[in-house]
């Protein structure tokens, strides 16, 4: 079961749309990654993408940005159709890829002013204080550089244009834990400010809750759930049943948003209002001798091993 839960809808006039994505498929050889998906992010905040090892979130970022060619579908990002827009949109655009080993030979400060150059609005106070704060040696070769201040340098490179849109690729996969909370502690109020958009993809959902990011899950080729900024907490919740080796649920039961078993426990995900029919569900299910469900708060992590 997948489910997609949208806000309320006002009076107001829709939001601004960060990008849309449509009917995106994308093939290595006989094999489908992206099939069919459909996407679209409103501009302001943090997006989530999480998904399992190999769902192919890296693949669908790159598509997204231009950088992958795709068998089919539209991509549309901050107005403009991707490939059509003659590089009009590249400055107000940040990326941080997974690994970053471009220009080794060159020195950390050489780097900055180089690509300094191809963007309107380059924030060098910005870009001093990151490399200060973060003790990135200016004159040293990117060679030399560690696998983690390799990876705070794209982060510098891709906050420094004051993009609308940054796209993180698992920024925070080489960094220690010091490291990581500066960035995020450097992160949060730059996201904050009106129209700036943020996709971050990562598998340290703890993170995606301290930035209060929406969230969008990608499985099968598809996005297969989509959970609106801050909302899980009040909406959703968990049920744990346990001895049950497969609890079986009607599928249509109302509420119901995932089914998940795992080894002798099944875990469900449903929206807190329907819980007195779920109990009731379950009850008829496991008959008079099975264990009691657990009904408790979810959280992202939770949410994650249902979902994805």
């Amino acid at each position: 079961m997948s489910a997609a839960l949208s806000p309320p809808v006002s009076g107001s006039s829709p939001p601004e749309e960060a990008f849309r994505i449509t009917g995106l498929v994308k093939r290595y050889g006989k094999k489908t990654v992206l099939d069919g998906l459909d996407w679209v992010g409103t501009s302001g905040g943090v997006i989530g993408l999480i998904g399992r090892n190999g769902a192919g979130k890296t693949t669908l970022l790159r598509a997204l940005l231009g950088l992958s060619p795709i068998d089919a579908g539209e991509i549309r990002i901050l107005g403009a159709e991707i490939g059509r827009h003659g590089g009009t949109i590249l400055h107000r655009i940040g990326y941080v890829p997974q690994t970053f080993d471009l220009f080794p030979w060159m020195r950390v400060r050489d780097y900055l002013g180089f690509t300094a150059a191809f963007y309107e609005r380059w924030d060098g106070d910005l870009v001093e204080r990151l490399l200060e704060e973060w003790r990135l040696p200016r004159r040293d070769k990117i060679a030399t550089l560690s696998q983690g201040q390799r990876q705070m340098l794209a982060i510098v490179r891709a906050l420094a244009p004051d993009p609308d849109l940054l796209v993180l690729d698992e920024p925070v996969a080489s960094l220690d834990p010091a490291a990581r909370r500066e960035f995020l502690v450097t992160l949060a109020p730059l996201v904050r400010r009106p129209g700036k958009t943020v996709i971050l993809s990562t598998h340290i959902v703890r993170d995606l809750e301290r930035l209060e990011a929406s969230l969008a899950i990608l499985r099968d080729g598809r996005i297969v759930f989509r959970l609106p900024r801050g909302d899980h907490a009040g909406r959703l919740a968990l049920a744990v049943v346990r001895g049950t080796n497969g609890l079986r649920l009607p599928s249509d039961l109302p509420g119901v948003l995932a089914v998940r078993s795992l080894g002798d426990e099944t875990r469900i995900v449903y929206t807190a209002d329907r819980e007195r029919d779920l109990a009731e569900a379950i009850a008829t299910a496991v008959g008079a001798r099975g264990n009691a469900p657990e009904f408790r708060p979810i959280d992202l992590e939770d949410l994650f091993v249902a979902l994805a």
